[in-house]
């Protein structure tokens, strides 16, 4: 598994992670994936866990077709490390009410995880990437949601949200926002 770079530890037990690293070898029970709404995986995230992962993650998704932004569903992994893989549908930025879509898609993904009783799941930065969400926002939205939804949830099976960050000057943002939100 990937090291972490932060950790929150609630008072539940339950853990907030901020790794560096490949979400497509994180050995959890969910990865999510940056889908879009014809679950078409072709590109950033979403390309990058289907070619690690195999083709039947995209047979899987086309047999679901088609989800709205705001909305999560699940797939197998195929030969990822991981259980599963939710599929998050973010916003776009431009297309309104982005923070609201952002937040249910995030919580779509917990309460999916939560139904599938899967104590663990890694996010990469929903909608940051070619839908142009800004990172700072995406950052502080996605963890203020993963603290939100363990907070109202201390007995549920999901124990560990991390958030997953390839890149530099995302895992920065991210930091940033985690200390923002846990140390400062």
């Amino acid at each position: 598994m990937n090291a972490a770079q932060r950790e929150k530890i609630l008072p539940s037990g339950q853990k907030i992670l901020i790794v560096k690293g490949d979400l497509a070898q994180e050995a959890v029970d969910a990865i999510v994936n940056a889908a879009n709404e014809r679950l078409r995986h072709g590109g950033g995230v979403a390309g990058v866990i289907v070619r690690k992962g195999g083709a039947i993650i995209q047979e899987e998704s086309n047999r679901i077709g088609h989800i709205s932004t705001g909305s999560a569903t699940l797939t197998g992994a195929g030969s990822l490390p991981c259980r599963y893989v939710i599929h998050a549908v973010g916003p776009v930025w431009g297309s309104g009410d982005e923070d609201n879509k952002l937040v249910s898609a995030i919580r779509s993904s917990l309460d999916l995880a939560e139904q599938q009783r899967l104590s663990a799941i890694s996010f990469p930065a929903i909608s940051s990437g070619i839908f142009g969400f800004p990172v700072d926002r995406c950052a502080r939205l996605l963890l203020e949601t993963a603290q939100d939804f363990l907070a109202a949830n201390p007995s549920s099976k999901v124990r560990e949200v991390r958030f997953c960050l390839i890149d530099l000057p995302t895992l920065d943002k991210f930091i940033a926002a985690f200390d923002r939100l846990f140390v400062l």
